[in-house]
């Protein structure tokens, strides 16, 4: 008794050629459906590029706020005997988070506009003995003029804080003309540069920043720093508060007091949680209206091609082919969905972007799942449709014809 024939395997080049006939034979609507599902991936790259744009550049403003800066300083009622040491910054840029930090120190010195007005009229602004890498530290830019250099900050020159330079009546430097002097301690000095408004730091705006070394030999500073200014990374912005007063005087940490957190961070933090949220939401709404795009198209396309299906069933096509045949056309479909939404919803991106002057952010998760996605939306939208395809008898099928 002769056994019945094996049906015959399908090589994957067989069925990938399989897949596409039902692309090629029917382009108008492969290319709807594809689109259908271009659309739905475009969709969920732009609702999750945009608002990650949005966020970053609100996240930006935020920062400028102080989201990652603590000051340090010296309590007004502490014991004299002992004040800051001199190494506290050096200290406090061991401690591992910390990106940033610099000091001022109160020279206790009046400063004048000549040497004909009152010498105890201060006109209420403090001298500051400056580090020179006070201004990235506290985020602050030069109005006009230079800031202080090595070679400038040890001799007789100032930068004025922006409420400093209107109370002395100097606005502006003279690009080619002699530059302005102010009377400090009866020792003439150069103002070389002012500083715009430092909305972080206003005791800086009512300030005049003389160099560390020049504050010494001019007037007398001893070398303490009075307040500390400290950039790190926001994560670790608490752990940081907690052993600042510690690292900067070891002897008297008591004798220091550390700002608590700007309340800036506490809102950048729930907004990052409100967008994460807002993310996946509309993510899963782009992908379920794609998948629900695909799942309808291949359904029709099994009614449509019942007699196409009943004849190979005839000529011994088995239902694993039948299946295999309808879920790479299903996968092949979103796939080519996939390529198209994600560069449409790329370039939308960047455009708007652009547009609104936002910094590019696209989550790796949109722009590689673009594709991955459409893929795995087309496997589980194609179950169905291929399932009830193979379950259709030879006979069943041709019976439509």
């Amino acid at each position: 008794m002769s056994r019945p024939p094996r049906p015959v395997r399908l090589a994957p080049a067989d069925m990938l050629a399989l897949g596409l006939l039902g692309l090629r034979t029917r382009p108008a609507r492969a290319l709807l459906s594809a689109l259908g599902i271009a659309i739905g991936i475009a969709t969920m790259i732009v609702v999750t590029g945009i608002p990650a744009s949005s966020q970053a550049a609100l996240l930006a403003e935020l920062t400028a706020l102080g989201t990652n800066t603590l000051q340090a300083m010296e309590t007004p009622d502490a014991e004299k005997e002992e004040k800051i040491p001199e190494s506290a910054v050096g200290m406090i840029r061991r401690i591992g988070p910390v990106t940033a930090a610099s000091a001022v120190a109160n020279t206790h010195s009046r400063v004048r506009r000549n040497d004909r007005t009152a010498p105890d009229d201060g006109g209420g602004l403090t001298v500051l003995a400056s580090s020179l890498d006070l201004l990235p530290t506290i985020n602050a830019r030069v109005h006009a003029g230079n800031w202080l250099n090595p070679a400038t900050a040890d001799f007789p020159t100032v930068v004025l804080g922006s409420v400093a330079a209107g109370r002395l009546g100097i606005t502006d430097l003279p690009a080619g003309g002699p530059a302005p002097q102010v009377i400090i301690e009866d020792v003439p000095f150069t103002v070389i540069g002012i500083l715009g408004t430092t909305p972080l730091t206003p005791d800086i705006d009512r300030a005049v920043l003389v160099g560390w070394e020049a504050a010494r030999t001019s007037l007398r500073f001893d070398g303490h720093p009075t307040v500390l200014y400290v950039r790190c990374d926001e994560e670790h912005l608490e752990a940081v508060r907690g052993v600042l007063a510690e690292t900067i005087f070891p002897e008297r940490p008591g004798q220091v007091i550390v700002t608590r957190p700007s309340d800036a961070l506490a809102a950048k933090r729930a907004t990052q949680s409100s967008f994460s949220v807002l993310f996946l939401a509309l993510a899963a709404v782009a992908l379920v209206v794609g998948g629900i795009g695909v799942a309808n198209t291949m359904v029709v396309a099994v009614l449509e091609r019942r007699s196409e299906i009943g004849l190979r069933r005839a000529l011994g096509a088995t239902r694993g082919q039948i299946r295999g045949q309808f879920l790479t056309e299903s996968v092949l479909l979103a796939a080519l969905g996939g390529i198209l939404g994600t560069t449409l919803g790329l370039l939308a991106t960047v455009g708007y972007a652009a547009w609104q002057h936002w910094p590019l952010v696209i989550p790796a998760t949109a722009a590689l799942g673009g594709v991955g996605g459409a893929v795995l939306i087309g496997v589980l939208a194609g179950v169905y449709p291929c399932v009830r395809a193979a379950r259709l008898t030879p006979t069943q099928a041709l019976a439509t014809v």
